[in-house]
Order: C-alpha cells, then sequence, then structure tokens
C-alpha cells in the first residue's frame, strides 16, 4: 500500500501541462475511455508524453489500485523482449537458471504500456495477438497457458497503417490494438502551450529560487519548431537554469539552432 501511495504521489507530481484546443481534446477523450477496459493505442511522436497519458488513464480508471506497468519495446533486443513480456521456464534458453514471471503477469488486475509497439518482432506480434484475443499468455519454453487480467495501452511514433501495408505489422493485431486511438499533437502544433510548459519547467528545476524568462527568449522558443517536443523543451529550459546568472532568462541563454529559428 505504501508503494501504491508512493506511485501514485509520484503520478500526481507530473501534470500533464496544456490549455490548447488540441490538447483540451486529448483530455476530453481520456475522460471518456479511462473507466472502460478497452484496448488503447496512442499516437505521437517522441517526446509528446505518451507514457504521462497512459499513466492517467491508468490513475483514473477502475484499475489505478493495481499496477501500472510499461516497457518500450525498442529499447530490448528483440529475442529479450519476448522474455521480459511473457517470462520463460527454468532452462528454456542459456541463462534461464529458474522460471521467471513476464512483464504482462506482474501487471496483473492493472495496466500495462507498450511503449514503441510497433518495434515487436513477428513472433512477439503473434503471442501478443493472443494476450488481446485469449487474455492468456504462454511463457518462452513453456506449454500451459497463463491467465492474466490486463488492461493494454500501446503507443507508436510510427506509422503502423503504413507497417501493415507493407507487411511489416500483423493487420489482425493493428485492429485489435487500434480500438480507442488517441492521437498527441507535437508541440509544434500547440505552440499556445509552450508558456505554460517554460513556467511549470522553471518551477521543476529552481525549486525556491525561482528564475523567469525574458519576453525575448519566450518569443524565440515559440517560433521554434521543437522536433523533440516537451522533453526537448525541458532539456533547454534546465540548460538556461543552469547556464543563467542573472535571474532572467534570454536568448543568450538559450542554444544557437533556437536563437536562428533551427538554422545552424
Amino acid at each position: 500500500q505504501f508503494l501504491k501511495r508512493q506511485l501514485k504521489r509520484s503520478h500526481e507530481e507530473r501534470p500533464i501541462i496544456g490549455k490548447s484546443e488540441e490538447m483540451l481534446a486529448v483530455f476530453k477523450m481520456v475522460d471518456k475511455v479511462a473507466d472502460t477496459d478497452s484496448t488503447i493505442l496512442i499516437y505521437g511522436e517522441s517526446g509528446t508524453g505518451k507514457e504521462l497519458i497512459a499513466r492517467e488513464i491508468h490513475y483514473r480508471s477502475r484499475r489505478a489500485s493495481g499496477p501500472f506497468v510499461s516497457i518500450n519495446c525498442g529499447a530490448l533486443p528483440k529475442d529479450l523482449l519476448e522474455s521480459e513480456l511473457f517470462g520463460h521456464v527454468k532452462g528454456s534458453f542459456t541463462g534461464a537458471i529458474r522460471d521467471q514471471e513476464g512483464m504482462l503477469k506482474v501487471a496483473e488486475s492493472g495496466s500495462f504500456f507498450l511503449d514503441e509497439v510497433g518495434e515487436t518482432s513477428p513472433a512477439t506480434q503473434v503471442k501478443l495477438l493472443r494476450v488481446l484475443q485469449e487474455r492468456e499468455i504462454i511463457p518462452v519454453g513453456g506449454t500451459k497457458p497463463i491467465k492474466i487480467d490486463v488492461r493494454l495501452i500501446a503507443a507508436t511514433n510510427a506509422d503502423l497503417e503504413r507497417q501493415v501495408s507493407e507487411g511489416r505489422f500483423r493487420a489482425d493485431l493493428y485492429y485489435r490494438l487500434n480500438v480507442i486511438p488517441i492521437r498527441l499533437p507535437a508541440l509544434r502544433e500547440r505552440r499556445d502551450d509552450v508558456p505554460l510548459l517554460v513556467d511549470h519547467f522553471l518551477h521543476k528545476c529552481c525549486g525556491d529560487d525561482l528564475k523567469t524568462c525574458s519576453r525575448e527568449a519566450m518569443d524565440l522558443l515559440g517560433k521554434y519548431d521543437w522536433p523533440g517536443n516537451v522533453r526537448e523543451l525541458e532539456n533547454v529550459i534546465e540548460r538556461a537554469v543552469i547556464l543563467d546568472e542573472g535571474g532572467v532568462i534570454g536568448p543568450d541563454d538559450l542554444p544557437i539552432k533556437i536563437r536562428t529559428g533551427g538554422l545552424r
């Protein structure tokens, strides 16, 4: 119970910032779908906050008291990913010295966030389809299916429809995942939120010794295209806070690419 309270607190300390029409539409969709058990597929470029939205859905759902488990499919070798997701039995491969539960089983009664699902191998896609259709998993090297009770939330920064048409992603899995699609806008599509985000990150980085952002610097931040989205903006503000010596962040505290509008 203590750990669950700590997790919820850490979630509440990472709010989703935005008042633009695009983000209000996302919040409205989250309100509608959070308390269902439907599978959700979140689309968005890297750095737009897909995991934050997935956590918000979890903590607003009837599964909030259960675990929120996440895994990034692009961060693990494809042979290791299958073992992490579904578990393995002792002796199923070199180094498997004991039975190990998969992350999908660890998420029992909670939500499982599958980030960058487009990076999965064809073999893993077949097993994920079984999870969605039968609500069961078979560990690597195992023969007996294990029932699970998990809500699946997937995310991707890839064009899955294109991958399906090119034969790189299973069509049946795509349609099972894409029950409720949520698209997160890129930061350049919601420039009105930049000042709000800047203010939030300044408070986060400065603590009691709060710094401000000059109008000139804010204008530059608002005009930049942010290929790395919110994550890039957070890094820029953290850098500016460290470099600034006067208490007011000016253009000179920003990276050259932002001062020159993305030109080098």
